[in-house]
């Protein structure tokens, strides 16, 4: 088969056409690389398997070449991060909302079946845990830019069940908590990478807030094999689905973690929300998935402890340090 993947040169995308390829599938990479990195995908340049097209998911004409001419879509552009949410709320809200609508309009024309990728923060403020898919979202002020991105996605989960009960399109939705792993930036707010550039730099290490915000992380690798079983699956539609680790962390402890496994003399220091993003910034202090929904389907539960995705990051960024 063909797949189109929005947002391929991505993290998470570059991942997916890694394991597209490796099952001797073909895959279109459409990337605007505003966040998505050519260094992801450079290894794939000259397989005759791989089509990597620049350009926008705004683009209509262009989405709609691409999917008429791909057997499935992967819809992964998004704009993503903390820092890039609060610094640029306008953009991007309609990347998130105009982009994914242009994806499932085209999806919809050409009678393709289409994932769309959501994430956690649809739960906003609700800590109950496990949270399962059909929790109340609980969200603060709609003035504060910290949770458009969770409005944008949701609008996005929104128009893909529409789409589905309306059009018929077969569209599913994944909603990803923490995903981490090789090849993702800390540039835009993701915790990891960032404690993991700043201890084998000897950096300080720097918590926002007060560190006792709970989280699970899960490696990429888990987050794609749950993505293709979906995909794979004839009984996904109209559906969305929970993936994530479910072995939790204060991310104190994850920070103490990082140093400790970097063999690093970085201290960990604190900076208040107020400073590390804007006035009145408000978090979530526990996120835990159930994945049962996604488990009793398919079989997937993660196979990666925390060390593990640690030990990748920390090779992957030593590796990238060393080539500089």
């Amino acid at each position: 088969m063909k797949y189109l993947i929005t947002g391929g040169a991505g993290f998470i995308g570059s991942h997916l056409a890694d394991a597209l390829l490796a099952r001797r599938d073909a895959v279109v990479i459409l990337d605007n690389f505003s966040t998505g990195d050519a260094r992801n995908v450079a290894h794939m340049v000259g397989d005759p398997r791989v089509q990597i097209q620049s350009g926008s998911i705004l683009d209509d004409h262009l989405v709609r070449r691409l999917v008429d001419h791909s057997d499935a879509v992967v819809h992964l552009a998004a704009a993503v991060g903390v820092d890039l949410i609060v610094s640029q709320p306008l953009e991007s809200l309609i990347t998130n909302i105009r982009g994914t609508e242009t994806v499932l309009d085209a999806c919809a024309e050409a009678g393709r079946k289409v994932l769309i990728s959501s994430t956690s923060e649809i739960y906003g403020k609700n800590v109950d845990a496990p949270l399962c898919e059909d929790a109340d979202r609980i969200l603060g002020s709609p003035f504060k830019s910290r949770w458009s991105y969770s409005t944008a996605k949701a609008v996005d989960e929104i128009l893909a069940y529409a789409y589905w009960r309306e059009r018929g399109t077969h569209s599913i939705v994944i909603r990803l908590f923490n995903c981490v792993g090789p090849r993702q930036t800390g540039a835009y707010g993701m915790v990891v990478p960032r404690f993991v550039q700043q201890a084998i730099t000897g950096e300080d290490v720097t918590v926002y807030g007060d560190g006792e915000q709970r989280r699970c992380f899960c490696h990429v690798r888990d987050a794609v094999a749950a993505l293709l079983l979906l995909m794979d699956n004839p009984d996904t539609a109209g559906h969305v689905y929970n993936v994530g680790s479910q072995e939790e962390v204060t991310v104190n402890e994850l920070a103490h973690l990082v140093v400790e496994m970097a063999g690093s003399t970085s201290a960990i220091t604190h900076v208040p929300y107020d400073i590390a993003y804007e006035e009145g910034f408000e978090d979530m202090m526990r996120r835990v998935p159930d994945v049962s929904r996604i488990r009793d389907l398919t079989g997937w539960q993660p196979t990666l402890t925390l060390e593990q995705t640690l030990a990748d990051v920390i090779a992957y960024e030593r590796d990238g340090l060393a080539s500089q």
